[in-house]
């Protein structure tokens, strides 16, 4: 199959093959753990799930690792060494704030001062949500998902070798900063060449704080400051690293190549945190860093950039609990809406995409229940050679066509299935990927919500099954007592159920979004 990928470094399309096949080494640019994660963050990480999930299905097998950033990223990340406030003092102001409002139990952070405590807290959160939108590195937390803290002599001595090298020195100020005309391909991923940086082109360089620097895009290697909140010895007094540096140091040292495959991340990374991360990679070994850089474009909110300014700021808890829609969000809903759109497009996120994904999930699994059911056969082998694996793969393996690939999928769901057992298998296969129906290879349909003759389902306020709800509709009503009838099914519709009554009696289901 030949995968082609939009490729950030070289501007085009490129056909895509590992270095050391069947391996594939991927790294993506995690979060900062000073907050909850807002779906905007969420919508890059969700990408990077995807694609190793298809690059799984070929055949190939993901070597996946995303960074937790907790020392080092200033809240003004525009220019590339940084300024403002490092975001873990941030995180501890917020933490204290929240302690004393009573929204953070004192057992989940004893020390809010401690900022290794109160990244951990965040760090919990992050693995919580991104486990409920089925991120697979999630579940290899710790050992693919570094923090940035664990990893300082890395840091270190990938800063020793840049001095080495003559791309690194240090300044009159006693700060370590790359030397960026030490590396003529400055400028190649985001097309910010030096004499667009020179002036503080589109405000990123500032003229005023560059008097230590030797150009004013030098970027900060390691920061001498005795007074920072973290800090730790170095050969150029006590201190803390750069944001940039950490990257490259934690991709070499868990993935233990010079060389990686794919580097993903959103558009804001591409400038500076990745254009510094080449820089200094390559710098420190003389070797490419990664072959293909994939980045996702903005998350817009109803047309508009997200803010907290705006009342448009939505974390992933803001949603699941049904601060959008008015109802509990089912996770797979919100996983779907993230990645139902072509990550090189501006996604924008909506109420009415929210209930249009809650309808598509609800689609899915109602095919893989209905199959289920049919099944009575063992599940048969099934590969990309079948037709519709073949066009599904087909399409993910053209830039990650996603919209593509979910027409063919619904074109097939409105299909006849002559073969439950078949279409099962191929529904697992085509679930691999979207992650939004579960358990589906092994036959079994668990995450959805359902009630009706054999189900059991979650209680309702006052512990009252649905099942059992549903039955006394049914009884009520054989005994003409439309009233209750009518009473009982109003109160699982305010609970948020779709309430149907058929010949076979009454069945109810829990509403997705």
């Amino acid at each position: 199959m030949d995968i082609r990928f939009y490729n950030t470094l070289t501007h085009g399309i490129e056909s895509f093959s590992p270095i050391d096949p069947p391996n594939v080494y991927m790294y993506n640019c995690g979060p900062t753990v000073y907050d909850y994660a807002h779906i905007g963050n969420f919508r890059a990480f969700v990408f990077a799930d995807v694609l190793r999930r298809f690059l799984d299905l070929t055949g190939l097998r993901v070597r996946q690792v995303m960074n937790l950033t907790d020392v080092g990223h200033m809240t003004d990340d525009a220019q590339a060494d940084g300024a403002g406030q490092d975001k873990m003092q941030v995180a501890i102001d917020r933490m204290k704030t929240a302690k004393k409002s009573g929204r953070v139990p004192d057992t989940a952070v004893t020390d809010p001062n401690d900022p290794r405590q109160v990244a951990q807290f965040f760090i919990n959160a992050f693995l919580e949500d991104a486990k409920l939108l089925g991120l697979k590195v999630a579940d290899e937390s710790p050992g693919n998902m570094p923090r940035a803290t664990d990893h300082i002599a890395q840091m270190r001595d990938l800063i020793v070798k840049l001095i080495e090298r003559n791309h690194a020195y240090v300044a009159a100020d006693g700060a370590v900063y790359y030397s960026v005309q030490s590396f003529p391909e400055y400028g190649r991923l985001s097309g910010n060449t030096l004499d667009k940086l020179r002036g503080g082109a589109g405000g990123r360089v500032h003229d005023q704080h560059q008097a230590a620097k030797r150009h004013p895009a030098d970027f900060l290697l390691w920061k001498p400051d005795a007074a920072h909140l973290m800090k730790w010895d170095s050969p150029w007094g006590v201190g803390y690293p750069g944001w940039h540096i950490e990257c490259s140091a934690m991709a070499m040292a868990l993935l233990k190549r010079e060389t990686i495959d794919i580097h993903t991340g959103g558009e804001d990374n591409i400038f500076p945190h990745h254009e510094c991360e080449i820089a200094q990679s390559t710098g420190a070994t003389g070797e490419p860093f990664a072959r293909f850089w994939l980045h996702t474009r903005f998350l817009l909110v109803e047309g508009e950039k997200m803010s907290k300014s705006r009342g448009n700021f939505y974390t992933v808890r803001d949603v699941l609990a049904g601060k959008v829609t008015g109802r509990a969000v089912d996770p797979a809903v919100l996983r779907y809406e993230l990645l139902k759109v072509h990550y090189r497009t501006n996604m924008n996120f909506t109420v009415q995409g929210l209930k249009d994904a809650a309808g598509a999930v609800q689609k899915l699994r109602g095919l893989a229940r209905t199959l289920k059911e049919k099944c009575d056969a063992p599940l048969p082998t099934v590969d990309l050679s079948h037709p519709v694996l073949a066009d599904f793969a087909g399409a993910l393996a053209d830039d990650l066509n996603m919209s593509e690939a979910l027409a063919v999928v619904f074109k097939w769901i409105a299909q006849a299935h002559t073969s439950p057992a078949e279409s099962l298998a191929v529904l697992g296969k085509i679930d691999s990927v979207l992650g939004v129906i579960g358990g589906v290879a092994e036959g079994s349909v668990g995450i959805e919500t359902q009630a009706n003759g054999s189900a059991q389902s979650e209680g309702l306020p006052g512990e009252q099954n649905v099942q059992e709800m549903c039955q006394q509709i049914d009884a009520a009503r054989v005994a003409k007592d439309f009233a209750t009838s009518d009473r009982l099914r109003q109160k699982l519709i305010e609970a948020g159920y779709d309430v149907m009554t058929t010949k076979d009696g009454t069945s109810a289901r829990k509403k997705l979004a």
